[in-house]
């Protein structure tokens, strides 16, 4: 399966969703890509968006090595990552800081003053375009756990299996529409896979408030 590109996952993904249509559900995007394939979902399915940002932390001289991953309150880290490589508690402190400034940033500039979703005693579906190694999505799914929220679901258009194994320890509920074998990386997978921008969250949160609204 290949898909066209995020809003062609994102209808994709809400017809595999359908049981939450019109329900007590609110969409948890993973910004950036994941906000445009979750706004679609949210349209379809006539609930609230709002946006997750989960951040990697990543190890000393290779920041596309995951230690682990945060969200906000929220910390996942693999220890045995960080023995291996040696990874001293003031490098660690340092980078969850730096991490989490970001997450502050990011929730600022993408809400644009808007409160956060209420996810308390509500389904939470995390959507992302994509898994590769699983690790800010379970910081995400950890974090709608934090919230209160009754049901916690990722979906997502496409993951690995091995990763989907992972994540189903952690959520009520996996949706993957594709888990191809080999996996390399999501971006394989769509025939246009372009940088999201920030501004580009910022307009499709903005839609979905004003159609909430």
């Amino acid at each position: 399966m290949i898909f066209e590109d995020r809003v062609d996952a994102g209808e994709k993904l809400a017809k595999a969703l359908v049981d939450y249509s019109g329900a007590d559900a609110v969409i948890l995007a993973v910004p950036r890509g994941g906000v445009i394939v979750g706004e679609v979902v949210a349209r379809q399915l006539g609930v609230p968006l709002d946006v997750v940002v989960p951040r990697k932390i990543g190890a000393p001289g290779n920041p596309e090595l995951g230690l682990g991953a945060i969200a906000p309150g929220v910390r996942v880290i693999d220890p045995r990552m960080v023995e291996m490589l040696g990874v001293s508690e003031g490098y660690l402190e340092r980078q969850i800081a730096a991490e989490e400034e970001e997450i502050e940033r990011r929730l600022g500039a993408y809400r644009g003053g808007r409160p956060p979703a209420d996810v308390a005693g509500k389904v939470a579906v995390v959507v992302d375009d994509g898994v590769a190694t699983g690790g800010t999505a379970f910081a995400a799914l950890r974090w709608a756990k934090a919230q209160g929220a009754s049901t916690v679901v990722l979906a997502v258009p496409v993951a690995p299996g091995a990763s989907i194994g992972r994540l189903e320890q952690e959520a009520d509920r996996v949706v993957v529409l594709f888990a191809p074998e080999p996996f390399f990386a999501v971006g394989e997978w769509y025939r246009r896979f372009d940088q999201t921008t920030d501004e580009e969250v910022v307009a499709a949160l903005a839609r979905a408030a004003g159609r909430q609204g």
